[in-house]
This record gives structure tokens, sequence and C-alpha cells, in this order.
């Protein structure tokens, strides 16, 4: 049993009062782009959206009503059987709410319908095997999307089936890319699914996207600007130091000046009410040039510096921001001999979140596909009420709700038609210093429901992964067109790639066939992005390509593919690896100079292969594709089944029961 948590997480925060919670709502809905939709009456009527997750408070004012006249028209509990899927955790509620909300607060598609699932009692872990049933009784109950805002940070067998499964039957899936980052290879299942449209996570929009970074030792860690600061025109690059509490007695003992102050919340005298204002005032006053406060509980939480019991004319002096306990911890454990911080903050709606999952997940195809706000999002919670969270577990959903909009206008498009909408119709991402970030941050960049809407091309496959290599230096790739309205006459081809790529395109009917030419030895992968513009939209199709010195080809014979090896350089053995994009089953072989290498082939499907070449001490890569249409349908696979084993003990005894009667009926 695999055990599956739940990607989204809750930002305590102390904005109580009707008017401050009502400053922060409905951010991140219209800022991708839900306005425009909304101006033809497009809000997600006749669209089901399968929610798997810890339930849904069906009780609260914008999420009313179990059954066929409420909101949640149906689902399952799968935790207690005979209950409806009701959420006494909150995370279930939260994400319906960015889907489907109707009240207070507006979710992307307020008049969508919600199928609940409930897989979890309280959002700490949940068995892939109940999520495996929730997709499968989601399919039977005829969802049109399914929202999966669990994952585990690496591949199981048996979510991905279910997925696939669900994207045969046309049915839109999507999946949060996890909170596993910022590092790279962290993105598990359902999230690395080939199929499902992944969503990272970014900030959320320019009046309330005050966002920081911290780095020390060039390490990088997750901070929250609290409430009060102010973005700076440049980092700030100072030694680090801790401070105790941060009280005027704390600071005594110390040097603070012109230091990064990190102190813990709270104080060590019970009782005692020790505001960050308070903090601020000390640690500015002592000369810190910053100040980070760490959690005095599991988890990281949203301050505030300005607040009814502050002192009469206090303003914030300095920069302050709040940060995890754990992560705040191993910071002081790390500078007991001093080390330096690098601290800034600024504003940027689309920065992609320290948390949010990167890939890549594999050499074949680009994860994560989009990015979507997920940071800030103020959501329906349990009881009646509403609360900050943040995690991709919200960013997911806001992809969610922009298919249930663009099947209510498209519903004869298919699933993967809908993708291309979203995926080629984003907007860039940029970091703190005004670089895109790369594909396995990002994917294609922020959604854009409005562009998505507007569009008028479909563009199939909406992102790709070519592979050339030194015998072989052109790429090609053909794209299928379709057109939602209008004609090819306003249509522009435009590359954005290394200077030694020779770029090339033919526009032939419904068929755009594009040409890589590598004019130099500049082995390695490379990033890129084909800019098509078609009647005033932008669409962008982003690409990875693998340029190696040696290469793998690939040929069938019946049920076997062979393989031959080029490197121009003596090799001497060769790890091959060969995976179904069907089903993620992986095969491996080896491979000598003077040993050829195959492997046996049961489905008609697209195989990846991965090669790793040994020359001279050192190993390199070579990639290839092959698509497989001629196997027949009755080819099949002996598997091994694995019996426990007692079972085993009765099966031998049977066998050897039947031996002697047989042996008994042949005399």
């Amino acid at each position: 049993m695999m055990i599956v948590f739940l990607v989204g997480f809750i930002l305590s925060q102390s904005l109580q009062s009707e008017n401050e919670i009502q400053t922060y709502l409905n951010r991140s809905v219209p800022y991708v782009g839900t306005e425009i939709p909304r101006i033809d009456g497009i809000d997600g009527t006749g669209i089901k959206v399968a929610v798997i997750d810890t339930g849904v408070d069906f009780n609260h004012p914008d999420l009313f009503g179990w059954g066929p006249d409420g909101k949640v028209i149906g689902g399952y509990n799968f935790i207690q059987e005979d209950q409806p899927p009701l959420d006494t955790n909150g995370h279930g509620t939260q994400v319906a709410g960015v889907i489907a909300a109707d009240g207070q607060v507006f979710g992307i598609a307020p008049k969508a319908k919600i199928l609940a699932y409930k897989v979890s009692e309280d959002g700490e872990g949940v068995s892939s095997e109940l999520i495996s049933r929730a997709i499968e009784r989601a399919i039977d109950d005829g969802a049109d999307i399914i929202n999966i805002s669990l994952g585990v940070n690496k591949t199981n067998a048996k979510i991905e089936r279910a997925v696939n499964n669900a994207l045969e039957k046309e049915i839109f899936v999507v999946t949060a890319a996890g909170n596993d980052g910022p590092g790279f290879k962290t993105i598990g299942s359902p999230g690395g699914n080939f199929g499902s449209v992944t969503v990272g996570a970014t900030y959320n929009n320019l009046t309330s996207s005050l966002v920081a970074t911290l780095e020390v030792d060039e390490k990088p860690y997750t901070v929250i600007p609290m409430v009060g600061s102010t973005k700076l025109e440049e980092p700030i690059i100072e030694k680090i130091i801790f401070g105790g509490f941060g009280k005027i007695e704390n600071l005594k003992e110390i040097d603070v000046k012109d230091a990064i102050l990190i102190v813990e919340r709270g104080s060590d005298v019970e009782g005692e009410l020790l505001y960050f204002s308070i903090k601020e005032s000390n640690a500015a006053n002592a000369g810190a040039k910053a100040l980070i406060i760490y959690n005095n509980r599991a988890g990281i939480f949203l301050g505030e510096l300005i607040h009814e019991f502050m002192k009469p004319g206090y303003k914030p002096q300095i920069p302050v921001v709040s940060i995890d306990r754990e992560e705040g911890l191993e910071i002081k454990e790390s500078i007991k001999n001093g080390n330096e911080a690098n601290m800034h903050l600024f504003y940027n709606p689309d920065f992609v979140a320290h948390f949010s999952s990167r890939g890549p997940v594999s050499s074949f195809y680009l994860k994560p596909d989009i990015v979507a706000p997920g940071v800030y999002i103020n959501s329906t919670q349990n009881n009646g009420g509403y609360n900050f969270t943040s995690g991709t577990s919200y960013a997911a959903p806001h992809v969610s709700g922009a298919v249930a909009l663009l099947l209510q206008k498209n519903p004869e498009l298919h699933h993967h038609e809908i993708k291309s909408l979203l995926l080629t119709t984003v907007e860039p991402v940029s970091d703190a210093y005004g670089q895109e970030f790369s594909l396995h941050e990002a994917g294609a960049g922020r959604l854009d429901i409005g562009n998505a809407y507007n569009a008028k091309l479909i563009i199939v496959p909406p992102n790709f992964v070519v592979n050339v290599s030194s015998d072989n230096r052109i790429a090609e790739k053909q794209f299928g067109l379709k057109l939602i309205e209008g004609t090819f006459d306003n249509f522009d081809v435009k590359f954005e790639g290394s200077e030694f790529i020779k770029f090339s395109y033919v526009l032939e009917g419904n068929n755009l066939q594009i040409k890589m030419n590598m004019t130099e030895e500049n082995f390695g992968d490379y990033e890129g992005k084909i800019i098509i513009n078609h009647d005033n939209t932008r669409y962008v199709i982003p690409f990875l390509l693998h340029y190696t010195l040696g290469s793998i080809s690939v040929n069938q014979q019946v049920q076997k593919l062979f393989f031959d090896i080029y490197h121009p350089e003596e090799w001497s053995f060769a790890k091959i690896s060969v995976t179904n994009s069907k089903d993620g089953k992986i095969d491996t072989t080896t491979m000598t100079p003077n040993r050829k290498a195959s492997i046996d082939i049961y489905e008609n499907s697209e195989y990846w292969v991965d090669a790793k070449i040994r020359v001279e001490g050192n190993t390199s890569s070579a990639f290839n594709t092959i698509e497989i249409s001629s196997l027949p349908e009755n080819s099949y696979r002996l598997e091994i089944i694995d019996i426990p084993e007692k079972p085993i003990v009765i099966i031998a005894g049977i066998v050897i029961i039947i031996g002697i009667i047989g042996l008994v009926n042949r005399r």
C-alpha cells in the first residue's frame, strides 16, 4: 500500500474581521482571466468535476447541498462507506471552493457541479488503492473532469493505470505537482502521468503578491513577507545571527548591527504578548537590516506588523518575513559559526512558489505542464468559514475550473484539444531578475483563461521533446492544426532558442512541419519555444531538445525491438531502458559492441528508449522513440504473480493431488 499525501497546507493568519478578509477575496480568480468568459455567461453550467480528496463540506453556504439539487451532486465516502462524503478536515472543501464556490467567494466555474470522493479522514495520508478506486468510481459516475490534489513523490503504477483509464474515456484529469520543491525531479504520481495536466504553483496577483526569497549559504528557504513589510529595491546580503525571541535583553548580548536577524515566534515567558511589531522595533533599534521569525509550532504562518495592539505611531522600519519552524531551526543550527544570507522582497505575481515540485519526470515529456496561483488563496473552509491556503493543491483546481469553462463553451472538443488551448495560451513566468523560469519549474507558463477562451486555433501536440545526435543533426516535428474559427491568412511562426539551431517550417493545409538543424557540436539539453501568432493571439509551444554525442537506433521485427548504438568514440557497454508510454512499464537490457540486444513487446504503443553508453569510464546518454501499431490484438505477456506463502503450499498440494489422480486414471 502506497501512502499518498495531500499537497496543500494552510497558512495561519490573524485577519479575522469580515472587512479585512474581504480585501483578500477573489484575487486569483479574476487574475487568471475568468472575467472574459463570464461576460458571455460561461460559468461552468452542466459540467461535473470530481474532487478526489478529504470530501467536501456541502453544508458550507458557498458549496451548499448534497444530492441532485445541491452543489455536491454525488460522490462516495471510501472511509465510512455508509455515510456521505462530508469533509471533516478542510482540504477537499478548499479545493472544491477554488473550482466552484458560489456565494461570498466565487470559484473559477461557480455553476459547475461537484462529485466528492472522500479517500482520507484527517488529511494525513491515503492509500493508493483508494485513489485508484475513486478514479474508477468517478469514471462510472460520468465526471467530465477529475481533480487530484494528492500525490506521492515517486511513480505508482496502480494510480497511473487508473488515470490512463480515465483519459481513455475522454475525461480530463488535472493533478497537483506536489510541494516537494524547490529541488528538481520531485514530481511523483499522479502528477508525473504523461497524459494528465500537472499544475505547479505561483503567487497570486499584483496587489497581493509581495513575495520574499531567502538563501543562506546559497540554500533557498520558503519565507513569507509579513503584512506591513514593503518591497526592497535590491536584495539584502549580510551575515545572519540568531537573536533568541527578539527581546531587548536578547539583543543586548549580541552585535546585530547590519545583520539579518532570525528569532523565534512568541516568548519564553508564559502569557507574555510579544507582538511581531515589538520584535521588529527591537531588531531595527539594535541596527539589524532585516528580521526572520520562525514559528514556535509546526508549519508556516502569515504574520502582521500592523494591528490594533501596536504602539501609537508605530511604523515598520525593516523587512520582516516568517518561516516554517523546521526550516528556522535548521538555519539556527547552521549559523553557529556565522553565515551569509540573501533576502529579497519584491512584487511578482508569477513567481513560482519555492515549495512547488519541479520536473523532470522523464526524458521524453515535460512536467509540470502549467502553473497557476497557489499561494495566499482564500477559499472555503469547513464550518462555513474561509482561510488562506497555499500549495499546488490549490493551483490545480484553478486549472480544473478553467477546463469546466472551456468544455461548456466547446462541448464538441476532445480533452487533448482542451489541453492544447490551456497550454499554448499561457503567460510567461519570470523570476525576481526577469529571467523566465525553466520548463522543469513552470512548464509552459501561467494559466490565462481569457487567452484560452478567445483562442481560435488548436495545436497538437502543445509541447514536445526531440532527439538529435552527432550522426543525425536534424530534428523534424509535425503539428496538427485545427481552426475553431477563421482562416490561416494571419499566421506567423517564430523560433526562440539557441543560436546554433537553424529553424525552418512549412505550413501545408492543417499541418505545420518544422525542422531544426544543429550547426555546431554543442552537445547537451536545450529548451526553447516555437511562437505562433494567429489572428492577434500568441500561442507558445515549448520544447526540450536532447543533443547527444552518441545515438541509438531501434527496429521492430514482429514482437521484438532490436537496437544499434553509434558513438564516435570507442564504447564498451550500454544499458538500454525501454518504457511503454501507455502504462509506464520499463524493460531493460544490456549491450556490448560484440553482442546485440533486443526486448520483447506485447502492445501497440509508443516506446521510449533511453541508452546509457559507457565510454572510457564515462557515461553518456542517447534517446529514441518508436511507435508500434502492427502487433496482433492477441499478443500477451506471461506475468509472474506474487502469491503469498500459504496459498503456494495449498496450490502445491492441489497440483500433487491432481498428479496422483492422473496417475491412477492412467492405470
